[in-house]
């Protein structure tokens, strides 16, 4: 099979999969149903039926069955993931981020952020796939002056979905140490927590309903290093963290007391794309946006 068939194979063809709660939680054309995903690695078939962990589970084809199931249902749908798109199986070593761009693009993400793994090919070989992205990268706390991604990636975006007006930025993990330096070049890193605190507050003054941060810090350590957890408690106006990174396995968002005493969810869906996060909001009766329901879908 060659790459166009397999593209078109891969893409937006239905596995046969059976409609479940998390694509039909009450209809209702006002809500806001954010979907995401993080660190699926290149992994663009289900893993084998003999796997020991995930048999027969994962899988591009049967993400976009699924994500095609709940547009069908909704109209203010947000599709998102917090990076490491690439390597992990030969189809990132044969075609370097190309197909898992592609795939991307049709089953119609909205917008990622960047992950240490994106860098695998250099700045060169991420920058040549971009073409085949037809949805926005976001990273407020890499400066990318000098360098080909210059004006390629956004800190931040502020979409309209329905009545809500949502801003979203990106936030990535330090490099060094990581990732070769030859690989990043001259990508200069700022504070992560000092950045999302700027964007976050600049995005609600700017009327944003709700603000969300695509981060790949990685979700809890247990040294000092900068996680979404310590993200979370040290915001303002931050709204929701979705993570990356840690590969953690959440069925629930965590819900965090920013500095302000109020809350604040982060949620991350695993690895290899097995799972898909699904969050819902709403406005309550005094017109304010909270966070409705929440799920979490098996890819199998």
């Amino acid at each position: 099979m060659n790459r166009r068939e397999f593209i078109k194979k891969a893409g937006l063809i239905s596995a046969g999969l059976s409609v479940t709660p998390f694509t039909s939680w009450g209809i209702d054309n006002e809500r806001l149903v954010i979907l995401h995903t993080n660190d699926w690695h290149s992994h663009i078939d289900p893993f084998s039926a003999n796997h020991k962990k995930y048999p027969s589970m994962g899988g591009a084809s049967r993400r976009a069955s699924i994500i095609q199931e709940i547009r069908s249902k909704y109209k203010n749908v947000l599709l998102l993931d917090s990076g490491d798109i690439f390597q992990g199986t030969p189809y990132f070593n044969q075609y370097g981020g190309e197909l898992e761009f592609k795939l991307m693009s049709e089953m119609g993400y909205d917008f990622a952020t960047l992950g240490n793994h994106d860098f695998d090919g250099g700045i060169e070989g991420l920058d040549k796939q971009l073409p085949h992205a037809n949805f926005r990268f976001l990273c407020a706390n890499y400066d990318f002056k000098n360098t080909l991604l210059d004006g390629k990636v956004k800190p931040y975006n502020i979409v309209k979905k329905g009545k809500f007006k949502i801003g979203i930025f990106g936030i990535g993990i330090e490099l060094d140490g990581l990732v070769p330096k030859n690989l990043y070049g001259d990508i200069v890193y700022h504070d992560p927590i000092k950045k999302a605190n700027q964007l976050a507050k600049k995005l609600k003054s700017e009327g944003c309903h709700l603000v969300i941060c695509l981060s790949h810090l990685g979700y809890e350590y247990k040294s000092d290093k900068v996680s979404d957890i310590l993200l979370a408690k040290n915001s303002k106006y931050i709204d929701l963290i979705l993570g990356g990174h840690t590969h953690t396995f959440m069925k629930s968002p965590q819900k965090i007391k920013n500095q302000t005493h109020e809350n604040i969810f982060i949620n991350q869906t695993g690895w290899a794309g097995l799972n898909m996060g699904r969050i819902d909001y709403e406005y309550d009766s005094f017109g304010i946006v909270k966070l409705q329901n929440y799920s979490y879908k098996k890819i199998s």
